[in-house]
C-alpha cells in the first residue's frame, strides 16, 4: 500500500539514495497518463521537502506538458533488495 509523507526523514533519504530506478507518473486533465522509468543517478534530495531530477526525455515531453497543466506528479521508488 502506498504511503504519503509530508516531508522526508533520514530513513527515507537513505532508502531513496540506495535505489537504482524510480518512476514518475503524470496525467493531464483529459488524455493519456504518462508513467516513465527513470534512473542513471538523476534524482537528488535538496532538503527534507524538496527534490529534483533530470528529466531525460525519450518518447516526447509529456511529463513537462502535464506538469504545466496540472502541477501534479507521483514519484515511486521500488526496492529490489531483501533489505527491509
Amino acid at each position: 500500500m502506498a504511503k504519503f509523507y509530508e516531508k522526508l526523514n533520514e530513513e527515507l533519504e537513505i532508502f531513496i539514495k540506495e535505489q537504482k530506478i524510480f518512476f514518475t507518473a503524470t496525467a493531464p486533465t483529459q488524455g493519456r497518463i504518462n508513467l516513465s522509468p527513470k534512473g542513471i543517478d538523476t534524482f537528488r534530495i535538496v532538503d527534507r521537502q524538496t527534490a529534483a531530477y533530470l528529466d531525460l526525455t525519450g518518447s516526447g515531453n509529456e511529463t513537462a506538458a502535464h506538469l504545466h497543466e496540472t502541477e501534479r506528479m507521483t514519484v515511486m521508488f521500488c526496492s529490489f533488495s531483501d533489505r527491509p
